[in-house]
């Protein structure tokens, strides 16, 4: 008492270990540089914003490697440094690269975007480097306040990007009905963390885990068991886990294509690692609960996911967005399988190591199939399925890099990392004892076989649009098509100084201009993705690596 007395103020004052927490730190510091700087610079030079962002990310991913070196926490409770609410730990770490990396990419994708749509850059630059410093923050908090606070950093931005091209109303509509899911969610976690703190007198995740194990009143059990219910509703919809997924196709679909991409990624990251700390690090005595609960949602989601993406019409538009919308949902799925098998394992620390492993190939290679939905969509903005005949050759590489990336996601060679991911899903599954659930996902990975590789084969089919869809085509996106009699001369291929021949008034019409350079930031972007699938699929001991490893 004497000593707390004499010095009251050294004894309540947290201290800050600024290095653990640059990551987020770094990035939110560059999104506030943003939106000061739109304020001073001219519309002609807006476009170095998208720049100053794609740095600022790319800092705060080498800040990273300082914290390799071992297992940093900040902000604990005074005299207690084992109760903490910020742990830069390998879990952390690898979820906050996983992030990064993909706010980083999204970035790329987005630099051209936000030109050829007219939309504002300061704020577009700021959400989302906002969204991606709550991201950030999320895998590293350790109490129920800071996850709240850190998803909905991530989240309420994300809002405001998927509804910024107000000229558009289906981004109007996606932008509504994803904020009124998720505030709607978020209302019934925040309920679940509120009886979870009135039941256990805490909000630090080491402490509600203690103090669950032996509540003293049969009714603050009861009132406990409903807050972890409740507080699991929350992220399943941030994970967009059956029935909770209802936002994610309309959403896609009417976002910019680049915030599509950080939500199937970067969105999906937040939800898994959440929901990953609440039940292995929060509810490890409630395990019965929640792992046959998550057990049943996996099931329920890979399946409705894969049923619905089958179901897609490759003529109808935004068939493309669509369907990546849907494998979304049911590769949600098979994330949710190695959660689910923590619940019955004894370390279960030990066993989402495969939902992390999963999680970095399927971020690599679904921004990499975003992106070339990006680029198809420069020319041709409905963005079917169809539209992607003959892309082989016209762009032999992109379409290679797409198949690869549907080649991964499939789980097919030379897809190996993809391949790789499913066994130690499939494994964690079996040696939990939830034989019925690999059952499921094996049907489900054949069933997801068929609509992967049934895009693949569209690509390196020669293009057939008749006269009249090329026409459609062209009324819709201002661009001239080359309807006219194909020669021998040409190869049966018309050239880009063609032209085309009006059936009804026999006028020259333009033929389709000569096919765009793609931009510099999305060859970049899918470059890199590119590339990173190759070095996983080069080096699958990676994905073993992680599954066999404890994160936590």
């Amino acid at each position: 008492m004497t000593s707390l007395a004499a010095n009251p103020v050294a004894s309540l004052v947290q201290s800050v270990d600024w290095l653990a927490i640059a990551p987020p730190a770094l990035t939110a510091a560059v999104a506030l540089v943003v939106l000061v700087a739109d304020l001073f610079l001219p519309a002609a030079r807006k476009p170095l914003l998208g720049w100053i962002a794609v740095a600022g990310l790319a800092v705060a991913a080498l800040s990273l490697l300082p914290l390799l070196d071992g297992d940093r926490r900040t902000f604990c409770l005074t005299g207690h440094p084992d109760v903490c609410s910020y742990a830069a730990d390998p879990f952390a770490l690898v979820i906050q690269f996983l992030v990064i990396a993909g706010a980083l990419l999204t970035a790329l994708m987005s630099i051209d975007t936000v030109k050829d749509h007219g939309l504002p850059a300061g704020e577009y630059w700021f959400l989302l480097l906002s969204s991606a410093a709550g991201a950030a923050l999320l895998p590293a908090s350790r109490d129920l306040a800071t996850l709240v606070i850190a998803l909905e950093v991530a989240s309420l931005p994300a809002f405001a990007l998927v509804g910024l091209r107000r000229d558009d109303r289906l981004s109007s509509e996606a932008a509504l009905k994803f904020f009124l899911s998720s505030v709607a969610a978020t209302a019934v976690m925040l309920l679940g963390v509120s009886f979870l703190y009135a039941a256990t007198g805490s909000l630090h995740l080491s402490r509600v885990a203690h103090a669950l194990t032996a509540l003293p009143d049969p009714r603050l059990a009861t009132l406990a068991s409903a807050g972890v219910a409740l507080t699991l509703v929350g992220f399943a919809f941030k994970t967009a886990a059956v029935p909770f997924h209802f936002w994610v196709p309309d959403t896609y679909v009417g976002a910019p294509l680049p915030i599509a991409a950080y939500l199937s990624v970067v969105g999906k990251a937040v939800g898994f690692s959440g929901l990953i700390l609440v039940t292995v690090k929060g509810f490890p005595s409630y395990a019965d609960v929640w792992g046959p609960a998550l057990a049943v949602l996996a099931a329920l989601t890979m399946t409705v996911g894969n049923v619905a993406a089958i179901r897609q019409n490759a003529d109808r538009a935004h068939s493309a967005v669509r369907l990546l919308a849907w494998s979304s949902v049911g590769q949600a799925g098979y994330l949710l399988v190695p959660i689910a098998a923590a619940g019955y394992a004894d370390d279960p620390a030990h066993a989402i190591g495969s939902t992390v492993a999963y999680a970095l190939m399927y971020a690599a290679v679904n921004l990499g199939a975003f992106a070339v939905a990006a680029l198809v969509a420069r020319t041709r903005p409905a963005n079917r399925i169809t539209d992607y005949r003959g892309l082989y050759a016209e762009r032999p590489l992109v379409a290679l890099a797409l198949g690869f990336f549907l080649l991964c996601l499939a789980g097919l060679p030379p897809g190996v990392i993809g391949l790789f991911a499913k066994v130690t899903v499939f494994s964690a599954a079996v040696d939990a004892g939830l034989g019925w659930l690999a059952v499921i996902m094996a049907v489900n990975v054949v069933i997801a076989l068929y609509y992967y590789l049934r895009w693949t084969a569209v690509l390196f089919h020669g293009a057939t649009e008749d006269a009249a869809t090329q026409d459609a085509a062209a009324a819709a996106t201002g661009h001239g098509t080359a309807t006219g009699p194909r020669t021998p001369a040409d190869g049966g291929h018309r050239t880009a100084t063609d032209t085309a021949i009006d059936v009804d008034t026999e006028a020259p019409r333009p033929a389709r201009p000569p096919r765009a350079r793609i931009p510099a930031p999305l060859a970049a972007a899918l470059t890199l993705a590119t590339l990173l699938g190759i070095a996983l699929s080069g080096a699958p001991q990676l994905v073993l690596r992680f599954a066999s490893g404890a994160l936590l």
